[in-house]
């Protein structure tokens, strides 16, 4: 079956004479493609240090490459495993972030609930998805109506004080 790629997310736009919504930072939201792990990852990273850090709270170095390490994988899954990625959005929550990645296929890996255990030996199965098992809670996949799917996990952040 065929699909349109509709893979959009929300950026930081900075552009001073645009006026679109405003999140609590300051920053505009504007919808731009994102068509690798590395644009999810640049987009990721700016969400959680102009929206999500705060004066009172910040996530730690660590917390932010485990944080980045699931988006590259949920990415890269969608695009090599999915059948290319039709979305991807970031939303900050009070314990982290959440990621929602949208697919065209309606395959759910067989990996997804499994129990985080790194495979002893490489069997042409990779060591994600026991990743994004290890780093992220609510993990959630739902097939989409019209075809494909939908991951949504929460990855939790640190703070430092």
């Amino acid at each position: 079956m065929d699909r349109i790629d509709t893979t959009a997310f929300a950026s930081l736009d900075r552009t001073p004479d645009r006026t679109p919504d405003r999140t609590p930072g300051g920053a505009s939201l504007s919808a731009v493609p994102v068509t690798t792990a590395a644009m999810a990852r640049a987009h990721v990273r700016a969400v959680v240090l102009e929206r999500w850090n705060s004066p009172s709270r910040r996530a730690t170095e660590p917390a932010l490459i485990d944080l980045l390490l699931v988006v590259s994988e949920l990415t890269a899954n969608a695009i090599r495993h999915g059948d290319g990625l039709a979305g991807f959005e970031v939303t900050p929550t009070h314990e982290g972030v959440r990621l929602t990645v949208h697919d065209n296929s309606d395959v759910i890996p067989a990996a997804v609930y499994g129990s985080g255990h790194l495979p002893p030996v490489h069997h042409g199965n990779g060591y994600g998805w026991p990743l994004i098992i290890r780093l992220s809670r609510e993990i959630a996949v739902d097939r989409r109506p019209g075809g494909g799917k939908t991951i949504r996990v929460v990855v939790p952040l640190q703070t430092s004080p």
